[in-house]
């Protein structure tokens, strides 16, 4: 399908065979059906997985046990990708400069109490700690925020990957959560509080600079420095040892059940759509107090009720609560659910540890960038400053 022009020049994003259509008020009417590995790929693996077994069997035991981790290395390097540090001629950019202020910026809203970071908190891994963030209005979002930590390493965003970019959430979150009548209602602001030099700077060709679709452009910049490489990444480059022996048990365990084939890529998922709930109703284990039919409220097609995009794991064991409504307050309890509802299958404790442990490895170091800048009369919540007692040395 060739996508169609659209009014809106965030939009021009999307690939040409992206697979769907947006009508004039912006709104997804279908989204591509993700391919999912033909059921003969997996055969294959698992008669390659077991004549591995057998052979690595035949060593000696000091050999065998180094060929059992260079298998395990070869399989995770197949399914997984690695989340590059953030380069400091990134971080000197004005463009960067600007969102970085706009981004911890209360006074930008309608109430001036909340900021991009008020639903984004350090502690939280780039999430909030609570099942929905309080917009501008003093009204819960719809869903659980999800983190903006490597958030723009994404195709799209949000739970049902309504938005294409990081710019396109940032205004259309003008008359969101900062609880504005109109996106442009924030000109006069950022004049009021000085932004105007800043403005002029990172966009010096633009006689008119400030202005909504500007404002988007600067706060994606910033949050595209927000990525957060981890021990993970060293053992994904080769450094086998960055994973401690209960890590990779639980690595191995991630990729055999099959979570690896929803949670792939370098953030281990974030790129794709599935039902939540293939093998029994999702509200069944989570005990959520509503059913959210997902990406069907958008779409109106039957094939996608229950559907959202599959969550990234990056930096997964510090975002409680989990899932779209928040309703699981803790990662072993999520990890069941999931293999319950997605793969049929009952995990043990002791599996569900090792899980939970090899999801450990994924969480990075607080982005340096990732705290407030100098304002004059304002004061930030230990939860918006990072948390050194979860920072991991590398």
């Amino acid at each position: 399908m060739t996508k169609p022009k659209q009014p809106y020049e965030y939009f021009t994003a999307l690939p040409d065979d992206w697979g769907g259509s947006i009508a004039d008020d912006g709104r997804i009417h279908s989204v591509r059906e993700y391919p999912q590995r033909p059921p003969w790929k997996g055969f294959l693996m698992s008669v390659y997985s077991a004549l591995t077994c057998v052979l690595i069997a035949l060593l000696p035991q000091d050999v065998a046990k180094t060929a059992i981790q260079d298998e395990l290395l070869l399989t995770a390097q197949t399914h997984f990708g690695v989340v590059d540090r953030v380069e400091p001629h990134e971080l000197n950019q004005p463009l960067v400069t600007l969102g970085h202020k706009l981004f911890w910026d209360a006074r930008i809203s309608a109430n001036k109490q909340v900021a991009c970071v008020s639903c984004h908190s350090a502690a939280a891994g780039g999430a909030d700690a609570v099942p929905q963030s309080i917009d501008a209005k003093g009204q819960p979002t719809k869903r659980n925020s999800q983190t903006v930590f490597n958030a723009m390493l994404q195709p799209s965003l949000r739970w049902t990957g309504d938005r294409n970019s990081g710019a396109h959430q940032a205004e259309k979150s003008l008359t969101g959560s900062m609880g504005f009548a109109k996106a442009e209602d924030v000109n006069n602001v950022l004049q009021e509080h000085g932004y105007g030099p800043l403005f002029q700077t990172a966009f010096p060709a633009d006689p008119n600079p400030i202005r909504p679709g500007n404002y988007a452009t600067a706060v994606e910049a910033y949050e595209a420095t927000l990525r957060t490489p981890a021990p993970f990444d060293k053992f994904l480059l080769g450094e086998v040892r960055s994973l401690s022996k209960r890590q990779q048990k639980g690595l191995q365990l991630f990729i055999e059940i099959g979570c690896a084939n929803c949670h792939s890529g370098k953030l281990l998922g974030g790129d794709g759509f599935e039902r939540f709930g293939i093998h029994r109703e999702y509200w069944t284990e989570t005990q959520s107090r509503q059913q959210d039919v997902g990406l069907f409220e958008t779409t109106k097609n039957e094939v996608d009720k229950f559907r959202f995009r599959v969550a990234m794991l990056r930096n997964i064991e510090k975002t409680a609560p989990y899932f779209h409504d928040g309703s699981v307050a803790t990662l072993s309890e999520a990890v069941r659910i999931m293999a319950n509802l997605q793969l049929d299958r009952q995990l043990s404790p002791t599996e569900i540890e090792a899980i939970v442990d090899f999801l450990s490895s994924l969480t990075g170091e607080i982005p340096a960038n990732y705290s407030a800048p100098a304002f004059p009369d304002m004061e930030f919540s230990e939860m918006s400053k990072p948390k050194s007692e979860w920072k991991i040395e590398q």
